[in-house]
């Protein structure tokens, strides 16, 4: 995959909406790598935090919006807390699934769940995950 970082690639629709949603500017990330490695969830995502972000900055928004990297983003902040720049990527891997959301619909249906696991499911969790993986 060749990819080159262009007026286009950096101001394409996605990245603007990205940019928009989050309220974080995708060029502050100057890729030291701190993200990634203070992530709990890093081990089981398809791309690095960083990588994402790196993505992103390249015009292949695609990759990263069919990635699993958003949804195992647990919103913990840790990122946010080691950025030198101050970049807060968990508003920008909410950004990535609000925009999938709107563009292909739920990303699970709840009506799939049974009675059994909707009264062992924590609350807390149940509810936390409405707003992440539904419209």
């Amino acid at each position: 995959m060749r990819a080159r970082m262009s007026a286009e690639t950096l101001t394409s629709e996605l990245t603007r909406r990205i940019e928009e949603i989050s309220g974080e500017n995708l060029l502050k990330c100057y890729q030291c790598g701190m993200c990634a490695a203070g992530c709990p969830a890093a081990f089981a995502m398809d791309m690095l935090p960083s990588q994402a972000i790196r993505f992103l900055q390249l015009g292949l928004v695609e990759e990263v919006l069919n990635s699993d990297t958003p949804w195992l983003c647990a919103a913990c902040q840790t990122c946010y807390a080691r950025c030198p720049k101050g970049l807060d990527l968990s508003r920008i891997m909410e950004a990535i699934r609000e925009i999938v959301l709107q563009e292909r619909g739920d990303y699970i249906d709840l009506g799939d769940l049974s009675p059994r696991d909707l009264a062992e499911i924590p609350q807390q969790a149940f509810i936390a995950c409405f707003r992440k993986y539904t419209a």
